[in-house]
Protein backbone atom coordinates (compact mmCIF):
# COMPACT_ATOMS: atom_id res chain seq x y z
CA UNK A 1 0.00 0.00 0.00
CA UNK A 2 1.06 3.58 -0.65
CA UNK A 3 -0.20 6.68 1.15
CA UNK A 4 -0.24 10.36 0.30
CA UNK A 5 -1.46 13.42 2.18
CA UNK A 6 -2.94 15.81 -0.39
CA UNK A 7 -3.88 19.45 -0.10
CA UNK A 8 -6.95 19.88 -2.33
CA UNK A 9 -7.06 22.77 -4.74
CA UNK A 10 -9.74 25.22 -3.70
CA UNK A 11 -12.57 24.58 -1.23
CA UNK A 12 -13.05 20.88 -0.53
CA UNK A 13 -15.34 18.96 1.84
CA UNK A 14 -15.10 15.20 1.50
CA UNK A 15 -18.22 14.53 3.57
CA UNK A 16 -20.32 16.50 1.09
CA UNK A 17 -18.98 14.47 -1.82
CA UNK A 18 -19.23 10.94 -0.40
CA UNK A 19 -21.84 11.66 2.34
CA UNK A 20 -19.67 10.25 5.13
CA UNK A 21 -16.36 11.09 6.85
CA UNK A 22 -14.40 8.32 5.14
CA UNK A 23 -14.48 6.89 1.65
CA UNK A 24 -13.51 3.55 0.15
CA UNK A 25 -13.83 3.04 -3.56
CA UNK A 26 -12.86 0.42 -6.12
CA UNK A 27 -10.24 1.02 -8.77
CA UNK A 28 -8.77 -1.37 -11.29
CA UNK A 29 -6.68 -3.78 -9.21
CA UNK A 30 -7.90 -2.93 -5.74
CA UNK A 31 -9.58 -0.52 -3.37
CA UNK A 32 -8.58 3.00 -2.35
CA UNK A 33 -9.40 4.73 0.94
CA UNK A 34 -9.60 8.41 1.81
CA UNK A 35 -10.33 10.61 4.79
CA UNK A 36 -10.12 14.36 5.33
CA UNK A 37 -8.14 15.66 8.28
CA UNK A 38 -9.17 18.59 10.44
CA UNK A 39 -6.58 20.76 8.65
CA UNK A 40 -8.39 20.16 5.33
CA UNK A 41 -5.82 17.84 3.80
CA UNK A 42 -6.95 14.46 2.50
CA UNK A 43 -5.18 11.21 3.33
CA UNK A 44 -5.39 8.71 0.48
CA UNK A 45 -4.23 5.09 0.70
CA UNK A 46 -4.05 2.94 -2.43
CA UNK A 47 -2.59 -0.39 -3.58
CA UNK A 48 0.00 1.31 -5.82
CA UNK A 49 0.98 4.62 -7.42
CA UNK A 50 -1.34 4.15 -10.40
CA UNK A 51 -4.30 3.61 -8.09
CA UNK A 52 -3.29 6.68 -6.09
CA UNK A 53 -3.36 8.81 -9.24
CA UNK A 54 -6.75 7.37 -10.14
CA UNK A 55 -8.08 8.13 -6.64
CA UNK A 56 -7.00 11.77 -6.96
CA UNK A 57 -9.04 11.99 -10.15
CA UNK A 58 -12.09 10.20 -8.74
CA UNK A 59 -12.15 12.52 -5.73
CA UNK A 60 -11.47 15.63 -7.87
CA UNK A 61 -8.72 16.68 -5.48
CA UNK A 62 -6.86 18.69 -8.11
CA UNK A 63 -9.83 20.76 -9.31
CA UNK A 64 -10.35 24.30 -8.06
CA UNK A 65 -14.02 25.30 -8.04
CA UNK A 66 -13.42 28.68 -6.39
CA UNK A 67 -14.40 30.55 -9.56
CA UNK A 68 -17.75 28.77 -9.71
CA UNK A 69 -18.61 29.66 -6.12
CA UNK A 70 -17.51 33.27 -6.58
CA UNK A 71 -19.51 33.74 -9.79
CA UNK A 72 -22.74 32.10 -8.70
CA UNK A 73 -22.94 32.75 -4.95
CA UNK A 74 -25.69 35.34 -5.61
CA UNK A 75 -27.35 33.56 -8.52
CA UNK A 76 -31.15 33.86 -8.16
CA UNK A 77 -31.71 30.15 -8.72
CA UNK A 78 -28.56 28.46 -7.46
CA UNK A 79 -27.04 30.98 -5.06
CA UNK A 80 -28.31 29.49 -1.79
CA UNK A 81 -27.10 26.04 -2.81
CA UNK A 82 -23.72 27.36 -3.94
CA UNK A 83 -23.22 29.02 -0.58
CA UNK A 84 -24.40 26.00 1.41
CA UNK A 85 -22.39 23.39 -0.49
CA UNK A 86 -19.00 25.07 -0.88
CA UNK A 87 -16.43 22.31 -1.35
CA UNK A 88 -18.68 19.88 -3.20
CA UNK A 89 -17.47 18.18 -6.41
CA UNK A 90 -19.08 15.19 -8.18
CA UNK A 91 -17.50 11.83 -7.39
CA UNK A 92 -16.12 10.27 -10.57
CA UNK A 93 -15.92 6.79 -12.05
CA UNK A 94 -12.65 4.86 -12.04
CA UNK A 95 -12.62 4.46 -15.83
CA UNK A 96 -14.26 6.19 -18.77
CA UNK A 97 -15.73 2.82 -19.73
CA UNK A 98 -17.41 2.52 -16.33
CA UNK A 99 -18.90 6.00 -16.75
CA UNK A 100 -20.22 4.87 -20.14
CA UNK A 101 -21.74 1.79 -18.50
CA UNK A 102 -23.38 4.05 -15.92
CA UNK A 103 -24.69 6.29 -18.67
CA UNK A 104 -26.34 3.37 -20.46
CA UNK A 105 -27.74 1.78 -17.29
CA UNK A 106 -29.22 4.95 -15.90
CA UNK A 107 -31.39 5.99 -18.83
CA UNK A 108 -35.03 6.40 -17.77
CA UNK A 109 -34.99 3.98 -14.82
CA UNK A 110 -34.90 4.44 -11.05
CA UNK A 111 -31.39 5.22 -9.80
CA UNK A 112 -31.25 2.32 -7.33
CA UNK A 113 -32.18 -0.14 -10.07
CA UNK A 114 -29.67 1.47 -12.41
CA UNK A 115 -26.82 1.10 -9.91
CA UNK A 116 -27.73 -2.53 -9.23
CA UNK A 117 -27.68 -3.22 -12.98
CA UNK A 118 -24.36 -1.40 -13.28
CA UNK A 119 -22.84 -3.59 -10.55
CA UNK A 120 -24.14 -6.80 -12.14
CA UNK A 121 -22.62 -5.97 -15.50
CA UNK A 122 -19.30 -4.88 -13.92
CA UNK A 123 -19.05 -8.19 -12.05
CA UNK A 124 -19.73 -10.23 -15.18
CA UNK A 125 -17.41 -8.19 -17.39
CA UNK A 126 -14.45 -7.72 -15.04
CA UNK A 127 -15.13 -9.80 -11.95
CA UNK A 128 -15.32 -6.80 -9.65
CA UNK A 129 -16.94 -3.41 -9.11
CA UNK A 130 -15.05 -1.52 -11.81
CA UNK A 131 -15.78 -2.04 -15.48
CA UNK A 132 -13.01 -1.69 -18.04
CA UNK A 133 -13.36 -1.30 -21.76
CA UNK A 134 -11.66 -4.63 -22.43
CA UNK A 135 -13.98 -6.38 -19.99
CA UNK A 136 -17.14 -4.83 -21.39
CA UNK A 137 -16.04 -5.67 -24.92
CA UNK A 138 -16.06 -9.36 -23.96
CA UNK A 139 -19.75 -9.25 -23.03
CA UNK A 140 -22.17 -9.74 -25.91
CA UNK A 141 -25.39 -7.77 -26.40
CA UNK A 142 -27.33 -10.96 -25.67
CA UNK A 143 -25.54 -11.33 -22.33
CA UNK A 144 -26.12 -7.66 -21.51
CA UNK A 145 -29.79 -8.10 -22.28
CA UNK A 146 -29.95 -11.17 -20.02
CA UNK A 147 -28.44 -9.11 -17.21
CA UNK A 148 -31.26 -6.58 -17.51
CA UNK A 149 -30.11 -3.92 -19.98
CA UNK A 150 -32.73 -3.02 -22.60
CA UNK A 151 -32.05 -4.41 -26.05
CA UNK A 152 -31.21 -1.19 -27.89
CA UNK A 153 -28.99 -0.03 -25.01
CA UNK A 154 -27.23 -3.39 -24.87
CA UNK A 155 -26.48 -3.13 -28.57
CA UNK A 156 -25.40 0.48 -28.23
CA UNK A 157 -23.06 -0.18 -25.30
CA UNK A 158 -21.48 -3.17 -27.03
CA UNK A 159 -20.96 -1.08 -30.14
CA UNK A 160 -19.45 1.85 -28.22
CA UNK A 161 -16.83 -0.19 -26.34
CA UNK A 162 -15.72 -1.77 -29.60
CA UNK A 163 -15.67 1.45 -31.64
CA UNK A 164 -12.60 3.30 -30.28
CA UNK A 165 -10.40 3.72 -27.19
CA UNK A 166 -12.56 5.55 -24.67
CA UNK A 167 -9.67 6.64 -22.43
CA UNK A 168 -8.27 8.64 -25.36
CA UNK A 169 -11.24 10.97 -25.09
CA UNK A 170 -9.38 12.63 -22.21
CA UNK A 171 -7.01 14.23 -24.74
CA UNK A 172 -9.78 15.99 -26.68
CA UNK A 173 -11.84 19.12 -25.96
CA UNK A 174 -15.37 18.58 -24.72
CA UNK A 175 -17.04 19.76 -27.93
CA UNK A 176 -15.15 17.15 -29.96
CA UNK A 177 -15.96 14.45 -27.40
CA UNK A 178 -19.66 15.29 -27.46
CA UNK A 179 -19.77 15.27 -31.26
CA UNK A 180 -18.03 11.88 -31.42
CA UNK A 181 -20.20 10.24 -28.77
CA UNK A 182 -23.47 11.54 -30.20
CA UNK A 183 -22.73 9.69 -33.43
CA UNK A 184 -23.11 6.40 -31.56
CA UNK A 185 -26.43 4.56 -31.35
CA UNK A 186 -28.61 4.53 -28.24
CA UNK A 187 -26.69 7.33 -26.58
CA UNK A 188 -28.29 10.67 -25.84
CA UNK A 189 -27.45 13.95 -24.10
CA UNK A 190 -27.88 12.57 -20.59
CA UNK A 191 -25.55 9.59 -21.15
CA UNK A 192 -23.02 11.87 -22.81
CA UNK A 193 -23.26 14.17 -19.79
CA UNK A 194 -22.50 11.27 -17.44
CA UNK A 195 -19.45 10.31 -19.48
CA UNK A 196 -18.23 13.91 -19.59
CA UNK A 197 -18.81 14.64 -15.90
CA UNK A 198 -18.03 11.31 -14.23
CA UNK A 199 -15.70 9.72 -16.78
CA UNK A 200 -13.66 12.68 -18.02
CA UNK A 201 -14.09 15.07 -15.11
CA UNK A 202 -15.43 17.87 -17.31
CA UNK A 203 -17.62 20.57 -15.79
CA UNK A 204 -18.58 22.27 -19.06
CA UNK A 205 -21.40 19.93 -20.11
CA UNK A 206 -24.50 19.39 -18.01
CA UNK A 207 -26.71 16.38 -17.37
CA UNK A 208 -29.27 17.44 -19.96
CA UNK A 209 -32.42 15.36 -19.67
CA UNK A 210 -31.88 14.16 -16.11
CA UNK A 211 -35.29 13.37 -14.60
CA UNK A 212 -34.50 15.44 -11.50
CA UNK A 213 -33.74 18.47 -13.70
CA UNK A 214 -36.95 17.85 -15.64
CA UNK A 215 -38.87 17.97 -12.35
CA UNK A 216 -37.09 21.18 -11.33
CA UNK A 217 -37.85 22.87 -14.66
CA UNK A 218 -41.46 21.64 -14.51
CA UNK A 219 -41.88 23.17 -11.07
CA UNK A 220 -40.24 26.46 -12.08
CA UNK A 221 -42.02 26.88 -15.39
CA UNK A 222 -45.41 25.48 -14.37
CA UNK A 223 -45.81 23.19 -17.36
CA UNK A 224 -44.72 19.77 -18.54
CA UNK A 225 -41.08 19.85 -19.68
CA UNK A 226 -39.26 17.59 -22.11
CA UNK A 227 -35.77 16.35 -21.29
CA UNK A 228 -34.02 18.38 -23.99
CA UNK A 229 -35.48 21.60 -22.55
CA UNK A 230 -33.33 21.28 -19.43
CA UNK A 231 -30.42 22.59 -21.53
CA UNK A 232 -32.08 26.01 -21.16
CA UNK A 233 -32.03 25.61 -17.38
CA UNK A 234 -28.27 24.98 -17.42
CA UNK A 235 -27.23 27.45 -20.13
CA UNK A 236 -26.61 30.42 -17.75
CA UNK A 237 -23.82 28.46 -16.02
CA UNK A 238 -21.62 28.25 -19.11
CA UNK A 239 -18.47 26.25 -18.60
CA UNK A 240 -19.74 25.14 -15.18
CA UNK A 241 -22.94 23.45 -16.39
CA UNK A 242 -21.87 20.01 -15.15
CA UNK A 243 -21.31 21.18 -11.60
CA UNK A 244 -24.46 23.32 -11.76
CA UNK A 245 -26.44 20.21 -12.75
CA UNK A 246 -25.38 18.38 -9.62
CA UNK A 247 -25.90 21.32 -7.30
CA UNK A 248 -29.36 22.09 -8.67
CA UNK A 249 -30.41 18.53 -7.88
CA UNK A 250 -28.80 18.55 -4.44
CA UNK A 251 -30.21 21.97 -3.62
CA UNK A 252 -33.72 21.10 -4.71
CA UNK A 253 -34.02 18.19 -2.27
CA UNK A 254 -32.71 20.46 0.50
CA UNK A 255 -35.29 23.15 -0.23
CA UNK A 256 -32.58 25.59 -1.34
CA UNK A 257 -33.78 26.28 -4.90
CA UNK A 258 -36.43 29.04 -4.91
CA UNK A 259 -39.68 28.15 -6.63
CA UNK A 260 -39.05 24.42 -6.79
CA UNK A 261 -41.76 22.24 -5.34
CA UNK A 262 -41.24 18.54 -6.15
CA UNK A 263 -44.90 17.73 -5.47
CA UNK A 264 -46.06 20.49 -7.81
CA UNK A 265 -43.73 19.19 -10.52
CA UNK A 266 -45.19 15.71 -10.21
CA UNK A 267 -48.77 17.00 -10.43
CA UNK A 268 -47.96 19.15 -13.46
CA UNK A 269 -46.58 16.13 -15.31
CA UNK A 270 -49.61 14.02 -14.34
CA UNK A 271 -51.99 16.70 -15.68
CA UNK A 272 -50.00 16.92 -18.92
CA UNK A 273 -50.17 13.17 -19.45
CA UNK A 274 -53.92 13.15 -18.82
CA UNK A 275 -54.46 15.99 -21.27
CA UNK A 276 -52.41 14.33 -24.03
Amino acid sequence: MVEDVITPRGPYRLHLIVRRPHWSGPVVGGVVHARQRSDGRVVVRAPDEDALVRARFMLALDDDTSEFHARFARDPLLGATVRALVGYRPLRAATVAHAALRGFCGQLIQSSHARALERRIARVSDGGLVATQAGLARVTPVELRALGLAQHRATGLARLVRAFELERLRAHPTAAVLARLMRERAIGPWSVGVIALEGLGRYDHGLVGDLALVKIATSLWGRSVEGWETAELLAPYGEWQGLASELLMLGSVRGLVPGVNPDAARLTRVRARRAA
